[in-house]
């Protein structure tokens, strides 16, 4: 399992705890790994709800929660919903979030009012979205889009797949070197790409540039060795450092807070112009409003940057009318990119290894700063 060194395990849970899911999944999608948590916790109740108002099938509707069991329980794993204030779960000393970050209940009491330790999936999303983001790359960089459309009009269009850049030598910037950018990193350097990270605070030693959160076997970056080079801040100068290197390939994988909304705006994607003439290629999969949507719409106009594959925008949905639609050099996807048939698989391992840690009193993985945001 991802998370780190595996913790000893101290005594066990108190009798009687409840560990109550209130999921969009079908419950039998997750039993498997329901039974996974009740053989190391025998003594643990759960119960399960589907949340099917956020379900993406044709029984989306209002979730209805018992009260007595949102009373009654101890730790709370969800997606989104939430009892209205932290007094109506009382016993609540544990909230697991299943998705990737926080941003979505910040408003919420429970969030503003209460001390309850809210945890997040940060880390399970790596491999998919990583895989997102390169296949949009090279879609873009190997013209497949006007293949594509040559194919449906049974033209052999062979001089429009001649024109283009294979990986090698190419640089990726990683705005948000979490675990998505610690993957897009892997996958990068396999290729043959030189990687730039960007964090928040700096990374000067080997130990801050280690990744402390929920790893999925095999993938990411574990202990920060991928980039040439690490540049950091919450401020514009030391972003526009960053985007002065002349990146080939922008990957934006920041939380969304009051700091990075609008991020990227007119400035920026003109210094991304002035570092790399032949056009940075941008892809975001944090949030929309990191970018100021009509100040990209004006950069793929006036060919600042060589394009966007977008699997956020700004509002969601995006209005039929809206005129990113139609904006040139743009790929959008419906906020898809994190969606994997074993997602709610790894979502259960990181609650998994909270409540191991939780029973043996260790720091929980992926807990949120509600100062920091994320």
């Amino acid at each position: 399992m991802g998370g780190g060194q595996e913790l000893p395990q101290r005594g066990g849970q108190s009798q009687g705890d409840l560990l109550l899911c209130v999921l969009p999944w079908p419950h039998e999608e997750c039993e498997k790994s329901i039974a996974l948590i009740k053989d190391d916790f025998p003594n643990l109740e759960v119960k399960f709800i589907r949340d099917t108002s956020k379900a993406k099938d044709h029984e989306r509707g209002p979730v209805d929660v018992p009260k007595d069991l949102y009373k009654r329980a101890n730790i709370l794993a969800t997606l989104a919903w939430l009892p209205s204030t932290a007094s109506a779960s009382p016993k609540v000393e544990l909230i697991q979030f299943f998705s990737a970050g926080s941003n979505h209940i910040q408003r919420h009491p429970i969030y503003t009012d209460s001390k309850i330790p809210l945890t997040t999936a940060s880390g399970i999303h790596g491999p998919q979205i990583a895989e997102w983001v390169i296949m949009m790359d090279l879609v873009h960089g190997h013209k497949y889009v006007e293949m594509y459309e040559s194919q449906k009009r049974k033209e052999w269009a062979q001089a429009k797949g001649m024109d283009v850049t294979d990986c090698v030598g190419r640089r990726v910037g990683v705005l948000g070197y979490g675990s998505i950018g610690r993957q897009v990193a892997r996958v990068a350097k396999a290729m043959g790409m030189d990687v730039l990270a960007y964090t928040a605070s700096p990374r000067p030693t080997p130990e801050s540039k280690r990744d402390n959160g929920f790893i999925v076997p095999g993938t990411g970056d574990p202990d920060g060795s991928l980039p040439s080079a690490w540049y950091s801040g919450l401020h514009k100068e030391g972003l526009h450092e960053f985007l002065k290197q002349k990146i080939d390939l922008l990957v934006i994988a920041v939380p969304l807070t009051k700091e990075t909304t609008h991020f990227l705006s007119t400035a920026e994607f003109e210094l991304m112009h002035e570092s790399n003439s032949k056009g940075t290629y941008v892809a975001n999969i944090s949030r929309g409003q990191v970018i100021d949507q009509g100040a990209l719409i004006k950069a793929l106009e006036a060919k600042q940057i060589s394009g966007a594959a977008l699997d956020v925008t700004d509002p969601e949905p995006l209005p039929s009318d809206d005129p990113l639609w139609d904006a040139p050099n743009v790929l959008i996807t419906p906020h898809v990119s994190g969606s994997s048939k074993a997602y709610s698989q790894r979502a259960f391992q990181v609650l998994h290894e909270n409540l191991r840690r939780r029973r043996a009193g260790g720091k929980l993985v992926n807990e949120v700063d509600r100062k920091k945001g994320y």
